[in-house]
């Protein structure tokens, strides 16, 4: 594992984008795993400032995202479909039927997290999986349990992670109570991950995820195992 220590969010966005543009260079066919929250934002918006000025090109590039609400659709503006199309979809030349977000709004959750499982496998997996933290150390939306679910499956939101979000929907209430998450083992099949942190009230989960104990009580730490992770957090 890689650790930077960035200065600050702007740092932690550029450097990270620049992980991203050379991914891109090096196979511009590559298949990207992406991530919503307010983490990635300052990312999004230099790799758009990178494309506008001719840096990269999206036009081969595939994505799949982690994780979205149940029971919102594309056009909601919180879920996770929409934050992908404002901040980086709608201004790139990425093709957007190739990009993959679960639906929210199947009427089979269950055969839709089979089918999300299998349209990664067949695109051969994720060359570079980008990830945020959660303040209880969920990843996507695997929040700390008793055990490291392996594959995309339906989650109950935890209460923290509820209380995170509810700045977005305006009440606790508004919040969806379930989501579809890419599960640990197909995070973790990703060739190369970057996680990104920044804040102070991200300082302890940080620290107990890349020099903890590796347990599902802190989903990100199981990160420890992967042979390629880069962590790029400002959290002082």
């Amino acid at each position: 594992m890689k650790v930077i220590w960035a200065s600050d969010y702007q740092e932690v966005s550029k450097r990270t984008a620049d992980y991203i543009k050379a991914q891109i260079l090096m196979k511009p066919n590559c298949v990207l795993g992406l991530a919503t929250g307010s983490s990635p934002i300052g990312t999004y918006q230099n790799l758009v400032s990178a494309y506008q000025n001719g840096e990269v090109d999206f036009s081969k590039v595939t994505s799949v995202n982690l994780d979205e609400y149940f029971g919102l659709d594309g056009e909601h503006d919180q879920s996770y479909r929409y934050f992908m199309n404002h901040h980086l979809f709608d201004h790139v030349n990425i093709a957007k039927e190739n990009t993959f977000v679960p639906s929210g709004i199947t009427e089979d959750i269950e055969q839709e997290t089979q089918r999300y499982e299998q349209l990664i496998r067949d695109l051969g997996g994720v060359d570079l999986q980008l990830l945020g933290i959660g303040h209880n150390g969920h990843i996507g939306f695997n929040e700390p349990c008793n055990e490291f679910v392996p594959q995309t499956h339906v989650v109950d939101l935890g209460e923290s992670t509820i209380q995170a979000n509810a700045r977005f929907f305006g009440s606790v209430e508004n919040v969806p109570k379930k989501a579809i998450t890419m599960g640990i083992g197909t995070i973790m099949s990703a060739k190369k991950i970057i996680l990104i942190a920044s804040g102070q009230d991200k300082k302890e989960i940080i620290h107990r995820s890349i020099y903890g104990a590796v347990t599902p009580d802190v989903p990100a730490s199981i990160l420890q195992l992967h042979p390629d992770v880069t962590v790029i957090a400002a959290v002082d």
